[in-house]
């Protein structure tokens, strides 16, 4: 499969659209596939507000930009940069006020606590830059070229207290190429990325990937999980 195609034909008009709370921290370029796809009527989804812990983020501008609700949660009052705690307790009046039924972290970089995860009003999903449980954490192009890796891409995965290492729901993948830098790798990878979260949103609000709300490490679905894409980039 070379193209995920996503069109107004895939989606139930009569059903009701998943409300979508995304995590941010940087370029929001995840952020905007999401924002095209629900402004073409391509994705039933209804992104209800926008979180992100940089106030120079970018992906704040492109929320604005489509009237979604922001929250920036990146300094105190007296300019201190906030804490991981005080981030968290902002962080999830506000999740709980917008009463998603999905949080996507698209390019969202601190680690959240276990208290933060399991008290979240909706189960919660990560797009991580690697084929996982391989490459956790950052640097991961950098990371895959140097171990002489021939296939590299990106996971969808549930987001535990434990970083990186929850269900891996689906993967994107590509080949490495003997000229690959990191930064070309990054730039691949990326086009995967903005195929793979809006498909793997798509089977979420179609109910063939079912997250189990009672438990954010438990899920079932058909067929057997991860899900693969192998994809020319």
């Amino acid at each position: 499969m070379s193209e995920i195609s996503l069109t107004s034909a895939q989606t139930s008009q009569d059903s009701k659209p998943l409300r979508i709370a995304v995590l941010v921290s940087g370029n929001g370029s995840n952020l905007q596939v999401l924002i095209d796809a629900m402004q073409a009527s391509a994705l039933p989804i209804e992104i209800v507000g926008v979180i992100s812990n940089r106030e120079d983020a970018y992906a704040i501008t492109r929320a604005k930009d489509a009237d979604i609700p922001v929250a920036v949660l990146s300094h105190v009052v007296s300019g201190k940069r906030m804490g991981i705690k005080t981030f968290e307790t902002h962080a999830s009046a506000q999740l709980t006020e917008w009463q998603p039924d999905l949080i996507v972290l698209a390019g969202f970089m601190r680690v959240l606590s276990a208290p933060f995860i399991d008290s979240a009003p909706a189960p919660m999903i990560n797009l991580h830059p690697a084929l996982l449980p391989a490459y956790k954490g950052l640097d991961t192009h950098q990371r895959a070229i140097q171990a002489g890796e021939r296939h590299h891409g990106c996971s969808i995965h549930v987001v535990t207290a434990e970083l990186d290492a929850g269900a891996v729901l689906s993967q994107a993948l590509l080949q490495v190429n003997q000229k690959d830098t990191a930064d070309s790798l990054q730039a691949r990878v990326q086009k995967l990325e903005h195929q793979l979260l809006p498909w793997t949103i798509l089977l979420i609000a179609k109910e063939v990937i079912a997250l189990n709300s009672q438990s954010k490490e438990t899920f079932s679905m058909l067929p057997t999980l991860p899900l693969k894409l192998y994809l020319n980039s």
